[in-house]
């Protein structure tokens, strides 16, 4: 008699919201670029749409459900088409974008959303010489962004002063597939096309670990880290069957599994939750999600179950655990992407209690940094600050949003001496003013700005 492993997440399920609850009437990019085109966190949920002449993308309050009107301001300052945006995991109000115009550019939505549509980014990324297709930011240190482009560069930027800190140009032979971070930002992670998987030190730009053909397959590899250092591949074999394999990065000669899935063509984006141990496959193009759970026995990665719909996915984006219902036992809350709209989708471990399910929300990563980019980069990690969910996620305070924006602005007024009339400058000294009180005020300028 075969004995089925227990798991509290073996009866996980998804479940598309109703059709009023969608975002209608929303024309998708349809650029073929394998990243994820949708960004979300609890304030706002960004698209990448079609935009003539340039690139755009849409920023919607997560309120805003239903037909969004075609004259809806987007966020068009790019002039080539955007291929990846990721919001700062640091401040619900800050986005960035890439684009095949070369740069990277980083945006300031108000709360409530646009009224108008911006072309104007907080700060312009100029470094690479080819379209940029990856963005991420650093996920413990304040304004740290890294970028990975099609000149097969990877740049880690000081976002706060505008500045390129580390440009990672000697490592990389052909096209970056996925670039990510370890929890504490301690590590990078790239799947390349010339079939390596490395293990960087961000800082040195040194490649502390590398294993080749982590697939025997030519078609994307991506790769991320899970628990305790371990790293999970998703990848094609020789006869493109579609796999996912688990590497212990101690012992790089073999996985610890690897496991066919299907004969699909589209590249399987991994979303992982470090909270559950659950990862997520969403392939572009497919109509299903496939979740597994990661443990430390055999064969470590346990095939769940998995969300099928009628409608293929031209993207998809994630929630932070923090934007989450617990209450409903929500575990993870995807956006997806269909060619004219964005669908909600929500997974929910059932279970018959109201009251807060504390297996299932141990304290996850909360919104604060654990420390400054300046800091960062001299040589300091710092584990991300945890918060509870039991009370409900409570957003942060306006202290902690003033710093952000005023170590942003002080970026614009220090290249506005350059480029723009000091009209401008005043303006944004006059926009503090208004926005933060005087005292505010006052302290920030004799902080240098």
């Amino acid at each position: 008699m075969k004995v089925v492993r227990t798991s509290k997440f073996r009866h996980v399920f998804g479940q598309g919201v109703k059709a009023d609850q969608c975002y209608d009437d929303i024309r998708i990019s349809q650029m073929t670029w394998d990243s994820n085109f949708c960004s979300v966190n609890p304030k706002f949920v960004a698209m990448i749409v079609d935009a003539s002449g340039g690139g755009a993308f849409m920023v919607l309050p997560l309120s805003k459900t239903g037909r969004i009107d075609m004259s809806y301001p987007t966020v068009c300052g790019h002039t080539g088409p955007v291929l990846d945006i990721e919001f700062c995991p640091h401040n619900d109000n800050i986005i960035a974008s890439g684009s095949e115009d070369c740069s990277v550019m980083i945006w300031e939505i108000p709360d409530g959303g646009l009224t108008t549509s911006l072309t104007d980014p907080v700060v312009k990324l100029d470094g690479h010489s080819k379209r940029v297709g990856i963005l991420s930011w650093h996920p413990t240190a304040h304004n740290v962004l890294m970028s990975a482009a099609c000149d097969n560069v990877v740049i880690l930027w000081n976002v706060a002063r505008g500045e390129e800190v580390v440009r990672i140009d000697t490592v990389h032979t052909d096209l970056i597939y996925s670039a990510c971070w370890n929890r504490d930002g301690s590590r990078i992670l790239t799947a390349c096309k010339d079939k390596f998987l490395r293990v960087l030190d961000p800082r040195k730009g040194t490649v502390l670990l590398e294993k080749e053909k982590p697939h025997e397959g030519s078609r994307p590899i991506r790769a991320v880290f899970v628990s305790d250092g371990k790293i999970l591949t998703t990848g094609f074999s020789r006869m493109s069957e579609r796999q996912v394999a688990l590497w212990d990065p101690k012992n790089f000669g073999e996985p610890l599994t690897l496991q066919e899935l299907d004969t699909s063509s589209g590249v399987l984006l991994p979303f992982f939750d470090p909270d559950t141990g659950v990862v997520y496959l969403c392939g572009k193009g497919d109509s299903s999600i496939r979740y597994f759970e990661i443990t430390d026995e055999a064969p470590y990665v346990h095939y769940l179950s998995m969300y099928s719909s009628k409608e293929s996915q031209k993207g998809i984006g994630s929630m932070p655990k923090r934007g989450l219902e617990v209450n409903k036992c929500e575990i993870t809350r995807f956006y997806k992407l269909h060619e004219r709209k964005c669908e909600p989708i929500v997974m929910t471990v059932p279970r018959k209690s109201d009251l807060f399910q504390e297996d299932l929300y141990p304290d996850t990563i909360g919104p604060e940094p654990s420390v400054e980019a300046d800091e960062w980069f001299q040589g300091k990690d710092a584990p991300p600050i945890m918060i509870s969910l039991k009370d409900g996620f409570v957003a942060t305070t306006k202290a902690k949003e003033f710093k952000v924006h005023k170590s942003l602005l002080k970026t614009t007024t220090a290249s506005a001496g350059n480029q723009q009339d000091s009209s401008g400058v005043r303006r944004l000294k006059i926009i503090l003013m208004l926005r933060f009180g005087f005292r505010l005020f006052q302290k920030s300028c004799s902080g240098g700005m």
